[in-house]
């Protein structure tokens, strides 16, 4: 079985999602390929995947043509959905809903393309997230809906043991854009430098997709809030070396601050928890689905900065409860969101799809 998955660029948690779930279809021996509209610094985590960058008509239609995939996945991009329609694939067509941004730009989104979306695809697919699980069924009720957890790599990304530093490190992942909400990242990790003025700001992001307005202010933040000597930019990290990353952050004594609006997964945070780096974030929908407040990590209401620093502190000072997050954190990502979980669910909704001939077929 020959599948597609497709995506804008390369890079996020788009770029580790497909990546880890080839790896776990793969296991299944399937053959996966990946397809993206324009290149990204993500594609260097890319190994032994047969990746295409291109956004002509003529180069996806010779490439439909030439593979013959079974399965197509496409992520968030209607023209692309209908592209494969136009240039002659007559084969299973999904649609698949990763995140939006926030409920009100997700509203919007889904509201323009929900038409287009149910003329073409033959099912939907998102991850188990409460907005767009009610989001989803209300915009594209004509189609068979999937919804299941995206995968880890359980097995070979994890913890590491480095020689610990001597200060706290506070760390953040994303883009520089409204969603990931970097203005809490900032004032919460002000105020824990101002009681561990030892210790250190660490982003990691890429660069290139920072929106260029966000980032200007958030360069005016940073000076006003006097954190540039505090403050490291660690840019296009290799995937690989993000859980050596993740370790030493968990093993400084410091954490991991998550401050999104809306996550539809959240494999920031899902990854820190698997490498043993302690988490704080935002009750932002996704992140539910493994984060358990005082069991598995700390939540805190975003814009609460007074609560966001209290538990923080909690989080680096009470040494029994860091540990017991740390230990169940790391259990629970290995016991239900495994490659294998994914695999067995992604071929469940291949199954339930077997009779459901493509609607290039039924004309």
């Amino acid at each position: 079985m020959k599948m597609l998955f497709t995506f804008y660029n390369p890079s996020g948690g788009m770029e580790t999602l497909n990546r880890i779930r080839c790896k776990a279809l793969k296991q299944k021996h399937a053959e996966c390929h990946l397809l993206y509209s324009i290149d990204g610094e993500g594609r260097k985590n890319i190994k032994d995947i047969p990746t295409f960058i291109m956004n002509e008509e003529e180069a996806i239609r010779r490439l439909i043509e030439r593979e013959k995939y079974d399965i197509i996945v496409v992520c968030t991009d209607v023209t692309l959905l209908m592209l494969m329609r136009k240039v002659g694939y007559q084969g299973l067509l999904i649609f698949e809903i990763q995140g939006l941004g926030t409920l009100k730009t997700a509203n919007a989104i889904l509201k323009d393309i929900s038409a287009r979306v149910m003329e073409t695809a033959d099912a939907v697919l998102y991850p188990q997230t409460s907005h767009l699980k009610q989001l989803l069924p209300e915009h594209l009720p004509n189609l068979p809906h999937f919804c299941f957890d995206d995968p880890l790599d359980t097995q070979d990304f994890g913890y590491a043991a480095y020689p610990p530093k001597p200060f706290p490190i506070i760390g953040w992942v994303g883009r520089i854009e409204e969603n990931k909400n970097w203005r809490d990242f900032l004032l919460i990790g002000a105020r824990l430098l101002n009681q561990h003025p030892e210790g250190y700001l660490w982003i990691f992001g890429d660069p290139s997709l920072s929106e260029p307005r966000e980032k200007a202010m958030f360069d005016k933040w940073v000076d006003g809030l006097q954190l540039r000597q505090k403050l490291v930019m660690h840019a296009n990290v290799p995937h690989e070396q993000m859980a050596d990353y993740f370790s030493i952050i968990g093993d400084s004594g410091g954490l991991l601050l998550s401050t999104s609006i809306l996550e539809g997964f959240g494999y920031a945070v899902a990854e820190a928890m698997l490498c043993r780096c302690p988490v704080l974030t935002t009750d932002s929908d996704g992140i539910r689905r493994f984060l358990v407040h005082d069991v598995t990590g700390k939540l805190y209401p975003r814009t609460n900065i007074n609560k966001a620093f209290a538990e923080a502190q909690s989080l680096m000072r009470d040494i029994p409860l860091r540990n017991s997050i740390i230990d169940q954190a790391e259990t629970h990502i290995k016991a239900h969101f495994s490659c294998t979980k994914y695999a067995d669910n992604f071929f469940g909704m291949l199954r339930k799809l077997k009779g459901i001939n493509s609607r290039t077929e039924q004309l």
